[in-house]
This record gives C-alpha cells, sequence and structure tokens, in this order.
C-alpha cells in the first residue's frame, strides 16, 4: 500500500516538465518520474493489472490550448507498458493492428478476469475500441463507432468489467457498454451525460459509481437505477448578475446544467432551498440578466449565439436570437458574426428597454430583441490566422466553444449615456463616449498580447475611470493583471501588488459604497484593497478555495461565482465600508449596522443540508477591542428606541471560564442569556429584532411558551457599547 502510481498531464498551455509517470514507494514521502516522453506530452491514463502490480499500462497524449486554438494529437502520443513496476517501459504504439499516426488521446484498461485482455480506446483518423488478447503484443480494432470516441479529447475513458472479460464500457456523451467483447454497444441511461469516469466495485461488477457533468452516481445494479445527484454542491457558475426584486435574486448559467435564478435569502423559510431556486432564460454558458424594472423578464444565452426570453409572471418564452444561425461545425473565420461560449449580455443602465449582446461587434436592441441593430465594427484583432478549425490534426472541435476573436467584456458607465467599453479575448480594449460612431483604441501599453480581457468595471467616482480584468494562462503565462484608468484609458496602471505571481485574474469589482475599495476574483482565492489596487491582501475567510469566475455587489453584499462550489455572500460589507486606522488603535469601536429588514417569515439555520445558508435574521453589530479587557472590566450592548430612556435590551460581556460545570446558553434559552463575546479584534452580535419575552412566574402554565416577545417596529434605533469608561453610540434603521 506504500507504493502509488500517478499518471500527470501536466497543464495543457505550453511546455513544461511537470508530465509523465510518477512512483512513490514510501506511502507519498518522496516521488520519483519513471516515463518521460517529452515536455509537451503529458501521461492521461494508467491501468494496473489487477492480477499483477508489476504490470503498467501508460497512455500518453499531446495536446495544447492557445488563446486561439485547442490541437489533440500529434508526436508523442501512445500507449506504453512496463512489467518491472515502472522501472522500464517498452511503446506499444507501432505494434501489429494499432491505427497509423497521428495518434491522439487514448484510454487503456485490463480485463481483471483475463489479463491478457486488454482494451483500448485510441483518438486517430482511423481509431475506435481496440482490443488485445496477448498483453498488448498485436491489436485488432473491434469498433470505429463515432459515438464512442466524438469530441475524443474531452472523453476517451474505457474500463474492463471485473467479472467478465467479454464486458467493457466506454464513457462518452453517453454511457457505453458492450457484452461482446466491444464489437457492439448499448447505452445504458444516467442523471446527466457527458461521462467522464467510472469505478466498478472489484468484488461485485454491478455496484459502480459514475461520473458524469452533472455529478456522481451509485448504481447497484449496473445501471438500472441510480442515486441522486442534488446532493452534491459543484455548480459551476461562469457569470453572475443580480435583480431588482427582494430578497434579489442571482442569476447565472451552471456548466452542463440549468441555468437559474436563486433568491440571496428566503422570506419562507430558514434555508434558501427548493422553493427559492428556479430555471430560467439561457443556457448553461452565458450571461443571464433580469430588467431592471421588471424582474420576472429575464434574458439568457448560451453557446451557438442563442439567446432567449423567459417572461417568469406568464411562463411565455421567446427566442431573441441576434443573427438567427447554427454556427455548429463551421471554423471561426467562416463565420459572420463570432458569438462566443460566453458571450456578454447586459441592459443599458439608463434604459431599461435597452439590451446590449456581444460577438465580434456590438449589438443593441430597443424592443426586447424584437430587432438588433449593430452599432460598432470588429473589436477584436480580426486576425484571420488565428481563426482556422479547432481540435489539431485528427479530430475537429467548432462548436462555438472554440471561437475566438470575440468580445469579451462588456461595461456601460452609469456616469453618463452612450460611454460603453469593450474587451476582446484576443486583447483589445475599445470605448465610445457617442453611443458607438466612433470608437478609441486604449488597449494598455504594457499588456502582452493575446490577453483575455476577461471583465471590465466602471469607476464608481471617476467619469473616464475604469477598471479591468485579464488573463494569459492560455500562453503559459499564469501573472495576474489588473489594471485601472481615470482619464478615459488614454493611462493604465497595473495593479496587482500583493497578489500571488502564479494566480491568474478572472475579475475586478470597485464598491460603489467606499472610494478606492476594490475586490479581485483569481484562479484560486478573492482579495481586497483598500487604497484603490495598490496593495491586496487576502479575504478568503471560509470560501472554499476554488476558482472566482464573477462577482457582484448588491445592497452591501459581496457575491461570488465560482467553477465548482456554486454562489457565495459575504453579508455585509459595512465593516469594510467603515474601516480605518481611528477604530483599529482604540479600546472600543462599534461599527454602525447597515439597514436591515423586518421579515414576517424566514430564519436562519447554520447546518443546512442541501440548501443554502441565509444571512443572519435582524441587526448584525459588528464592534472591535484594541485589546481583550481584563476579566473585571464591565462590557455592555444596549439597544433604545430612537428617543427611548429605557434600553429594549442590555447584554453584557461573556465571563472567562471559572467553572468546569458551567454550561453556557443554548439554542433553547431566552435571548437575554445571550453574552458578547470579548475578544481582541473585531467581533459580532445579532440582535434579532425581539423584544422580550413574557415575564414568568413559578408553576405557570401557558398555551405557547412565549419566550420571544414581539419584533421591533420598523424605524430609527440607537446602541451603545460600554467597556470600562468608554461608550461608542450609533444610530441604524430597521
Amino acid at each position: 500500500p506504500d507504493i502509488v502510481y500517478a499518471a500527470v498531464m501536466g497543464h495543457l498551455f505550453g511546455a513544461n516538465e511537470e508530465r509523465g509517470v510518477y512512483r512513490v514507494k514510501d506511502g507519498g514521502n518522496s516521488w520519483q518520474r519513471v516515463l518521460f516522453v517529452s515536455d509537451e506530452v503529458g501521461a492521461v491514463d494508467l491501468a494496473m493489472d489487477p492480477t499483477n502490480a508489476r504490470i503498467l499500462y501508460a497512455s500518453f497524449w499531446r495536446v495544447l490550448r492557445t488563446p486561439f486554438g485547442l490541437e489533440s494529437g500529434g508526436e508523442g502520443s501512445g500507449i506504453w507498458k512496463s512489467v518491472d513496476g515502472g522501472d522500464t517501459w517498452v511503446e506499444l504504439t507501432g505494434n501489429e493492428g494499432m491505427p497509423a499516426g497521428p495518434i491522439g488521446i487514448s484510454g487503456i484498461t485490463v480485463s481483471p478476469s483475463n489479463n491478457k485482455n486488454v482494451y483500448a480506446i485510441i483518438e486517430a483518423e482511423n481509431g475506435g475500441v481496440f482490443r488485445s488478447a496477448d498483453s498488448g503484443k498485436t491489436w485488432s480494432r473491434v469498433n470505429e463507432d463515432r459515438n464512442l470516441r466524438q469530441r475524443a479529447w474531452y472523453y476517451s475513458r474505457i474500463l474492463a468489467d471485473p467479472a467478465d472479460e467479454e464486458s467493457v464500457y466506454v464513457l462518452n456523451v453517453s454511457f457505453h457498454h458492450s457484452k461482446d467483447g466491444g464489437n457492439t454497444f448499448s447505452e445504458i441511461d444516467t442523471p446527466h451525460g457527458d461521462n467522464h469516469d467510472l469505478w466498478i466495485d472489484p468484488g461485485d461488477s454491478l455496484r459502480m459509481i459514475q461520473s458524469n457533468d452533472g455529478g456522481a452516481n451509485v448504481s447497484y445494479d449496473r445501471g438500472e437505477t441510480w442515486s441522486a445527484q442534488n446532493n452534491q454542491p459543484t455548480a459551476q457558475f461562469y457569470r453572475v448578475s443580480t435583480d431588482n426584486d427582494f430578497p434579489y435574486r442571482l442569476l447565472g448559467g451552471q456548466q452542463d446544467n440549468s441555468a437559474v435564478r436563486i433568491r440571496s435569502r428566503s422570506a419562507l423559510g430558514s434555508t434558501i432551498g427548493v422553493r427559492d431556486w428556479e430555471p430560467t432564460a439561457g443556457g448553461e454558458s452565458g450571461y443571464i440578466v433580469a430588467k431592471p424594472d421588471d424582474p420576472d423578464i429575464v434574458i439568457g444565452g448560451s453557446y451557438g449565439g442563442y439567446l432567449s426570453m423567459v417572461d417568469h409572471s406568464s411562463g411565455r418564452v421567446r427566442a431573441i436570437d441576434v443573427w438567427p444561425d447554427n454556427p455548429m461545425g463551421w471554423g471561426a473565420a467562416e463565420l459572420k458574426f463570432r458569438f462566443q461560449w460566453n458571450f456578454p449580455i447586459a441592459f443599458s443602465v439608463h434604459d431599461a428597454n435597452m439590451l446590449y449582446a456581444a460577438a465580434n461587434v456590438l449589438f443593441r436592441s430597443r424592443d426586447m430583441g424584437q430587432t438588433w441593430e449593430q452599432f460598432s465594427p470588429d473589436l477584436t484583432r480580426d486576425d484571420k490566422s488565428k481563426l482556422v478549425s479547432s481540435g489539431g490534426p485528427i479530430t475537429k472541435d467548432n462548436t462555438s466553444v472554440e471561437y475566438y476573436g470575440t468580445i469579451f467584456a462588456l461595461a456601460e458607465s452609469h456616469h453618463e449615456a452612450d460611454v460603453i467599453w469593450a474587451g476582446s479575448d484576443d486583447g483589445r480594449i475599445h470605448v465610445t463616449r457617442n453611443g458607438g460612431t466612433t470608437w478609441n483604441d486604449v488597449t494598455p501599453s504594457g499588456l502582452p498580447e493575446w490577453a483575455q480581457i476577461n471583465s471590465i468595471d466602471i469607476h464608481p467616482f471617476e467619469r473616464g475611470g475604469a477598471y479591468l480584468a485579464a488573463t494569459r494562462y492560455k500562453s503559459d503565462d499564469f501573472r495576474p493583471y489588473l489594471y485601472r484608468t481615470t482619464d478615459w484609458g488614454q493611462s493604465w496602471q497595473r495593479i496587482t501588488g500583493g497578489i500571488p505571481q502564479d494566480e491568474f485574474t478572472r475579475v475586478v469589482q470597485a464598491d460603489p459604497d467606499r472610494r478606492g475599495l476594490l475586490y479581485a476574483g483569481t484562479e484560486k482565492a478573492i482579495y481586497y484593497s483598500m487604497d484603490d489596487g495598490d496593495s491586496w491582501q487576502s479575504l478568503q475567510l471560509n470560501l472554499p478555495v476554488s476558482p472566482i469566475t464573477d462577482l457582484a455587489l448588491k445592497e452591501k453584499d459581496l457575491i461570488v461565482a465560482t467553477q465548482g462550489r456554486g454562489f457565495w455572500i459575504l453579508d455585509d460589507l459595512s465593516v469594510l465600508h467603515q474601516r480605518g486606522t481611528a477604530e483599529e488603535n482604540v479600546a472600543a469601536h462599534l461599527f454602525r449596522p447597515r439597514p436591515s429588514y423586518r421579515l414576517t417569515a424566514g430564519g436562519r439555520n447554520d447546518d443546512p443540508v442541501n440548501a443554502g445558508m441565509n444571512p443572519p435574521v435582524g441587526v448584525v453589530f459588528h464592534y472591535s477591542l484594541g485589546e481583550e479587557p481584563a476579566p473585571e472590566t464591565e462590557m455592555s450592548l444596549r439597544i433604545f428606541e430612537l428617543r427611548g430612556v429605557d434600553p429594549v435590551w442590555t447584554w453584557t460581556r461573556k465571563p472567562p471560564p471559572s467553572d468546569e460545570d458551567e454550561e453556557e446558553p443554548g439554542p433553547d434559552d431566552p435571548p437575554d442569556t445571550q453574552l458578547l463575546e470579548s475578544e481582541q479584534g473585531l467581533n459580532r452580535f445579532v440582535w434579532d429584532l425581539r423584544y422580550p419575552g413574557m415575564e414568568r412566574f413559578d408553576k405557570l402554565i401557558m398555551w405557547a411558551d412565549m419566550r420571544e416577545g414581539p419584533k421591533a417596529v420598523p424605524g430609527t434605533y440607537r446602541a451603545e457599547l460600554t467597556v470600562a469608561d468608554v461608550t461608542r453610540e450609533v444610530e441604524f434603521e430597521v
């Protein structure tokens, strides 16, 4: 069990040494590379003979992704074998029966019931499913069905049945099973398409775990029935927007799943659950936006340039495509308009009836997509040499996912009408100040070529100001690229200090409530800046490590879209809005709470299952302490009606532990037993808006316990924080 092998692909964006088959003999303490083909070819599959652990098969794959294409296959791709635990290897690719080159990706598997029986699925002009009856010495093609090898670079997984050497599975768009050694296949229904991996119990071949673009499923009957997928918080969101309903919603498209709109909090229950989620316009990949003055009107995009409108108030659905042509199969250079996988869509901030959409040119509609007009020239490099068919020398892959030379980011200024910024995926920034009559190329001079402009945000306080985030990971450059301008792009400053140099940046957003407060999302984390980007520090907190694909700000909340961990909200940015040196060096400081809402229903479950977590219900007080007060120091937080003399509540500090048997207040204890934290630094306390409950006397019997009093009425209140002889007071609104 201390011996482990790993097939290491390396990254896909250039030559790198971290490729090949690796082995460890000491339980993971020290790894040794035992097979290396080249710095452009990585190991993509690995199979161990279940009856002899010294026999291994490995497949290698040359693949390159650039800012303008994907190439699968070429020199170095092939299949290798070792019979001595990885010490030495021989290549099988040229053996009798193998397909002629060029070779692309391949998958390989050994039958546990007969270790001489080996299957492979190979990307080649004459590729398909191959079988060897002599441990890889000779091969024969048993199936060439394109359904088994379509979009080969995205799939190409094969697995032998542990109990039957004639039984083999191939994973692709569908889940395929053969009972006759690969000669014929039938499909097994799965809860979701795009199938990528499979585990079969070595002791019970009916029991398996199958994974696809929707999640993972368990079966005990070889796929007759499957477990559900809705218990896995793995949603991959490309973008996020918000609407103007209350509570506001988040809208986004999930990779190979539904386009959704989701409440930011549930007004009906203690969790954000199924009743707060619903499908909406658009597809898996696109921007989704709600009409500013009618949140039930939603516009959603999808690959192929498709646009749809859903009216949630009536259920009406309309196709409103800008250019209604199916581009599937065509190379980008052959298209009239190039709409990429994630093309921008936006409503005007000045006219709720104006809708924008971006291809390689910009379009606008004044009648909700009934008609469209082009109002820009091509705002990309329009380099036809970089717009060829994608896929490489074997299998073409023109699905609009691989279209380049497109507008990738769009932002309309809220300061004045007719000011629009556009950024392309090939490194161009343009701005118009007259609604598209003329455009100026304002690309930062320091931005390297072929950068993808992933987001643009308007400066909240400068008419000529904007921020941009760019990525160059497809050029084998993982450095962060963030820029700001205040003079309409005539000059730019790079603002990445404090962000690790191996974390490329996807998005930057400026906070409208505090000048100079910025947020940035990278491939691994989230950061914030208090000085307009001159320096950055982590804002990760409890956010899982995952790619941050988009950010949004709404009602003093920060909303994050991630690849693989769904939507997250950092509730209440009021501390960052008010943060400064003053409160950090005093004995006590009480931050002014943001306005709080009294809701007729809803609550907060701190440990939801298969649901989102509501924000705290009530008024959230943040207070900072210069140091932890001495045990004897008196400390209290009191709530008053605005002109009240007697406090509604008085809470005192949490005493230091003195009695091992003393129990802290539990969730069933009345609210007046809540106690204040008194740690050095930032502390938080939540008033649930309740007044004190009914007084009690011994042996009182009541229909209801009445531990909670009535809720506070809407209005203005004040709070006092007292630490020793220091008192801080703020007013707040309910």
